[in-house]
């Protein structure tokens, strides 16, 4: 059975804000999906029995255990399959996994994170047409916990959004006044821009990478002014009206060389003691944060994959590093962690 998340609005009327269901939305998780193991990370070993069928919904935790008989504890791997029925509009899928998954629709690629990197959540969006519609998903483990979670809700309906529903009544009745939508800012003459052509409706978050918090959305044919990039040219920053976003590029249409524009730094650290230094970086795994740089200390923390935080020390050996983590300080193990700006010589030794 579907899933059914409220979305909620604020609407403001008079000096009174009322949180009101615009909307009911139903995740999915498929049905009928054919699971084939292999005792191999990669696929490209020959499958372990017969394939298992009628499977309702990808939703497992295998934990250190063995997906199923004759199947390895670590380094195998799965191939769901399935055929879903659409309704023509826009959805964001959501997978969860630690280690890999590859996402498949209609025998095309649309999502790769087969690396192995601990527990991590990848969403993305894709319209599609009414009907019919094959997804397959390559899932991986490569040693100790494993899990994979694979659901999917519409976002749109053939374009147009959700409109408001009476199903599940809460709160007082909404006033039928429609709220205009903030105007689109200004665009300096010259100016490198970017148009939404591949989604009715795109998020932009707040970092360059689909884990970062979202903090809007912007609609298909609108354009924006680029205020910077990523360095590789694959994530955009762009000027909304009050704010700036990162947009992903797969989805904009840039008017010039996207290389032109200048490259931004994912996150500042003004404010913070590791202003001193300029240094950031993003966990590439789930992690724990210690009172002090070994293995042994008490965990103070728990850290999710792609996290940003800023380092203000190390150990000499530069192996761990001291950061903040939404206000606390401690150590994360450097190895599993990837440098997004500054230098580590800048960096005092601080344990």
């Amino acid at each position: 059975m579907p899933k059914r998340i409220f979305i909620p609005a604020l609407v403001v009327f008079g000096l009174v804000a009322l949180v009101l269901p615009l909307a009911t939305v139903f995740a999915e998780f498929g049905t009928n999906w054919t699971a084939t193991y292999f005792n191999c990370y990669d696929l490209s070993c020959a499958q372990v029995g017969a394939p298992q069928a009628g499977i309702n919904g990808i939703n497992f935790n295998y934990g250190t255990g063995a997906p199923a008989s004759g199947v390895n504890a670590d380094n195998f791997s799965i191939r769901f399959e399935s055929v879903q029925q659409f309704q023509a509009g826009t959805y964001e899928f959501i997978a969860t996994f630690d280690d890999g998954v590859r996402i498949f629709i209609d025998g095309s690629q649309v999502l790769d994170r087969f690396a192995p990197a601990g527990l991590r959540t990848e969403r993305f969006q894709q319209t599609l047409t009414a009907g019919a519609h094959t997804l397959r998903i390559e899932f991986a483990d490569l040693a100790q916990e494993a899990q994979i979670q694979f659901q999917y809700f519409l976002i749109t309906s053939g374009g147009a959004f959700p409109t408001a529903t009476s199903a599940v009544p809460l709160g007082p009745t909404a006033i039928p006044t429609r709220i205009p939508p903030t105007p689109l800012p200004a665009i300096p003459p010259g100016a490198l821009t970017a148009t939404v052509i591949d989604a009715a409706v795109l998020n932009v978050r707040a970092a360059p990478f689909l884990g970062a918090g979202r903090v809007g959305r912007i609609l298909r044919g609108q354009t924006y002014a680029i205020v910077g990039r990523d360095e590789d040219a694959e994530w955009f920053l762009l000027q909304l009206s009050g704010q700036q976003a990162w947009a992903w590029g797969f989805y904009l249409f840039v008017n010039g060389n996207s290389f032109t524009a200048p490259v931004v730094g994912s996150f500042t650290t003004q404010g913070q003691p590791a202003a001193s230094s300029g240094m950031t970086i993003q966990t590439e795994a789930g992690m724990k944060l210690r009172a002090a740089p070994t293995i042994t200390a008490v965990q103070t923390g728990r850290i999710p994959w792609g996290e940003i935080m800023p380092v203000i020390g190390r150990t000499a050996g530069g192996d761990w590093y001291q950061v903040i983590f939404r206000g606390t300080v401690g150590w994360v193990a450097s190895g599993f962690v990837r440098q997004l700006e500054g230098d580590i010589n800048s960096v005092p030794v601080t344990g």
